[in-house]
């Protein structure tokens, strides 16, 4: 499985994936789901993947092949983010289709879902989700942020932390302990963490840093967050103890009423009857 996060706030667009593509009991794989192009001063472009590894590779193989043999359209010649957001959308279809025709295998599965972000010139910059049917969509102001994969332990985090005025050191370390989160709750999302940290408006490639799971910062925050959260956790309030009233109210309750009442288990062996 995968996790990737692409989030957008008024400075920066920060982009952090995990590596890991197979997490059997005797075999793990880690591959790299982040990806970049652009050109210095003009455009900067990112991309996160999750789903099939081979359709994956292809898509960004021919990424790489229609820049090198400038073809008419590609990264370095679209006029616009969403018109990026097509052609990435054309792309994986096109190796989507590839690949099921080459496996007419019955539950083989080659679709990839991308999150596609960056700036060209003086436009605002802009991520996208670009879906397996190469349609897509980008994030509403009021939930700055995009994610593919194992979305659900992370969001929690991200729904609580990340607004649009978020410091870039805030949104990287919120980006870092949603993948831990979600790496603690399911094992087909591990390290490396990769993140790229872009400044808008510069057209520079952003700030590259990996994060392994023997990285001294990453093993400090994920004891400081679990840490954090035990403390929060126990300073809960205390439940509120049920009134005379209240106990009658429940015992009388038609739903318990109505639960069946099971008798003790026949125990008909002498031995363990002894």
């Amino acid at each position: 499985m995968t996790y990737c996060i692409a989030i957008k706030t008024n400075t920066h667009l920060i982009f952090a994936s995990d590596s890991r593509t197979n997490a059997g009991p005797d075999h793990v794989s880690t591959y790299s789901k982040i990806f970049s192009w652009g050109i210095p001063g003009k455009r900067q472009f990112v991309l996160l993947s999750a789903g099939n590894l081979a359709t994956t590779q292809d898509v960004v193989m021919q990424i790489n092949r229609d820049i090198r043999e400038e073809e008419e359209t590609n990264l370095h010649t679209v006029k616009y983010l969403s018109d990026a957001a097509d052609y990435v959308g054309r792309v994986s279809l096109m190796m989507q289709n590839k690949h099921n025709n080459a496996q007419m295998t019955s539950g083989f599965n080659a679709e990839s879902t991308f999150i596609l972000g960056g700036q060209i010139g003086l436009d605002p910059p802009e991520i996208f989700m670009v879906y397996p049917q190469g349609n897509h969509i980008t994030c509403p102001a009021m939930t700055p942020f995009l994610q593919i994969g194992e979305i659900k332990y992370g969001k929690p985090l991200l729904d609580r932390v990340i607004v649009e005025d978020t410091l870039e050191e805030d949104a990287i370390r919120a980006a870092m302990v949603s993948m831990d989160s979600t790496m603690r709750s399911n094992v087909t999302v591990g390290p490396p963490i990769e993140i790229i940290s872009y400044d808008v408006g510069t057209l520079t490639p952003g700030q590259y840093r990996i994060f392994r799971n023997s990285d001294a910062y990453l093993r400090l925050l994920r004891k400081r967050w679990g840490e954090a959260l035990l403390e929060a956790f126990g300073t809960l309030p205390e439940l509120p103890v049920l009134s005379e009233s209240q106990k009658a109210s429940l015992s009388s309750s038609p739903a318990l009423q109505k639960l069946p009442v099971k008798s003790a288990p026949v125990i008909s062996d002498p031995d363990i009857a002894q």
